[in-house]
């Protein structure tokens, strides 16, 4: 789906002062799909059409500072806060128990809501994110926009920059229009300046590392991990703590598929979701698909 009809499809309901994009598709048991950084809710363009015929009811939001929802300049933006606004989101959109999905930033959001109310969560799937922060390996330009020379960075970035750096991350080739969308989503209203101050998640995730790790590892309800090991960021170094510390879950592992597992092959990561999220029996599963 073209970026203009995904959006043509949301609403942008005020929560806690602040306009969020968010989609509704479906009908039937809730999931909701939590993003990454520094793109949107548009990367679950492919996957959200596969759960809807699964029967589910999607919800898809733009964070905080990211696509369509609000962008406030001086904001500070932090995981604790997405998390208040995804609840607040449920509450307005009647969600109660969920299943949740998670990619990128969207793995911490997810993890601050799993040491809230693990009970609410139905289930859990994790895509490429800095789960454990020590691992957590940001590019070169991640780094300097996490600078202080990050500011006068972001400004001078544009789509060239945009697309070369998000490549470095890929492992198998995405067509140019997808990534035109997602440098789209990213410049929406200068939102592309916004990248050092939502950079400081790297920040919570150290500074809450025993909370999230905690809540991931202690979590009882079904879990997922759809994951690229090509990815530099959180590839296949992550997978090697998550099945020692999560032997039980379920793993889809993605071969040659790097940090965009539902922009990359995505058809094989809406599958894997749907039949994890659909099958009562799925936890304790895994394969690897090439």
């Amino acid at each position: 789906m073209k970026l203009a009809d995904w959006i043509a499809g949301g609403t942008r309901p005020e929560l806690n002062g602040h306009r969020m994009f968010v989609r509704q598709d479906g009908d039937g048991s809730p999931v909701t799909l939590v993003h990454g950084f520094p793109t949107s809710s548009h990367d679950w363009a492919t996957t959200v059409p596969h759960l809807v015929a699964a029967g589910h009811r999607v919800t898809t939001p733009d964070l905080l500072g990211f696509g369509q929802s609000d962008k406030p300049p001086r904001h500070r933006y932090s995981i604790h806060e997405q998390a208040d606004l995804i609840e607040a989101l449920w509450e307005h959109l009647g969600v109660g128990e969920t299943a949740l999905v998670a990619h990128d930033y969207g793995v911490s959001v997810a993890q601050e809501l799993l040491a809230r109310d693990p009970g609410r969560i139905t289930r859990t799937a994790l895509l490429n994110g800095g789960l454990y922060a020590d691992l957590h390996r940001p590019i070169l330009m991640q780094r300097l926009l996490h600078s202080r020379v990050g500011p006068l960075l972001a400004r001078l970035t544009d789509e060239k920059r945009f697309t070369v750096n998000l490549r470095s991350v890929l492992g198998r080739p995405v067509p140019d229009e997808v990534l035109h969308d997602m440098w789209t989503s990213v410049a929406h209203e200068n939102g592309h300046h916004l990248a050092p101050r939502l950079l400081r998640y790297i920040d919570d995730r150290r500074v809450h590392f025993d909370r999230w790790t905690g809540s991931l590892e202690r979590y009882e309800g079904p879990l997922l991990f759809v994951w690229g090991p090509e990815d530099p960021v959180s590839g296949a170094h992550v997978l090697e703590r998550l099945r020692r510390r999560r032997p039980g879950a379920a793993f889809t592992v993605l071969t040659g598929v790097g940090h965009y597992p539902q922009v990359e092959a995505p058809e094989e990561t809406a599958e894997a979701l749907a039949a994890f999220l659909t099958d009562q029996d799925s936890a304790g599963r895994s394969h690897v698909t090439s």
